[in-house]
């Protein structure tokens, strides 16, 4: 039974014992994959002896997941392997955006030195911070800035029983909070979630973190409120097309090329957990379940 590895993500060490190819075949029982190396219908009904297509990610709407049910195949990604690296970004880029840090810097690699070159600058203590999406990430988020000071409100398809976080509609929660964080994944429901109807209903001044899947966000929506003086900043870990033809330019936007999730140790936890699905699957069929 073959494995078919798709990406560049998987060292020859994890798939030691494995029979690994690196082309589809009619025997191949498993995909290993990553974000970056889709799983698409087509390949799918390629492989007739497909049992399991794990992805050393959280999200997986890479994989055609309805695809994959209609011939009975498992779907395995790796829910909690980043989650402190992920809270820990959206945190920094929450604090980048609230002390100017990018622009400060800047302006000091231009030649000034002004305290004020950012514009006025805030702190997290006392602000009202919406956070979409309270699960895993979500609630990490939200524990670490509510030590730190903020009100928290949460908006999710679960309503959070955290002690401490006000749940609120979507509208409710866009309107009355000084940041967002968005921590939904990419759905058909939650697809352009924030866009230029979602973007009206903020403040000016208020602050927009996504790290969750670009495309949630409709970028040149973002883009135009930031132009425009309707949004106070923003800060993109992901877009919907990575990496952009021409990166997106605006006053107070900041943009990481999809590095939230990533530290060494977490990148080895996502592979050895993918690769482990995927030993489950072929040494006792049937085992594996759908994540």
């Amino acid at each position: 039974m073959k494995v078919l590895v798709l990406g560049e993500r998987f060292p020859p060490q994890a798939l030691d014992g494995l029979d690994v190819v690196d082309e589809p075949a009619d025997d191949v029982a498993a995909i290993l994959t990553t974000p970056r190396a889709p799983v698409g219908a087509e390949l799918i009904g390629r492989l007739p002896a497909l049992r399991i297509v794990a992805t050393a990610s959280v999200g997986f709407d890479h994989v055609d997941v309805e695809a994959a049910q209609a011939r009975g195949i498992v779907v395995r990604s790796v829910p909690d392997y980043c989650t402190e690296e992920v809270a820990d970004h959206t945190l920094a880029l929450l604090f980048a955006l609230l002390r100017g840090i990018v622009a400060l810097d800047r302006s000091v690699a231009a030649g000034g030195w002004d305290a004020k070159a950012a514009g006025p600058l805030r702190t997290l203590g006392g602000l009202r911070v919406g956070i979409v999406g309270h699960g895993r990430i979500g609630g990490a988020v939200s524990s670490r800035v509510r030590t730190l000071g903020a009100e928290v409100w949460a908006n999710d398809v679960v309503e959070s029983r955290c002690d401490g976080v006000r749940a609120a509609p979507l509208a409710e929660l866009l309107r009355a909070c000084d940041a967002v964080t968005l921590h939904v994944p990419l759905t058909a429901q939650t697809r352009g979630l924030v866009g230029a109807r979602a973007l009206a209903l903020m403040r000016p001044d208020a602050l927009l973190v996504n790290t969750s899947r670009g495309a949630v966000v409709d970028l040149d929506a973002v883009v135009a409120a930031l132009r425009e003086g309707r949004l106070g900043g923003a800060a993109l870990d992901v877009l919907p097309a990575e990496p952009p033809t021409v990166p997106p330019s605006a006053p107070n936007l900041i943009v990481t090329p999809h590095a939230a999730y990533y530290s060494e140790a977490a990148q080895q936890r996502a592979v050895a957990a993918a690769v482990a699905a995927v030993r489950e699957a072929l040494t006792v069929p049937g085992t594996a379940t759908e994540t």
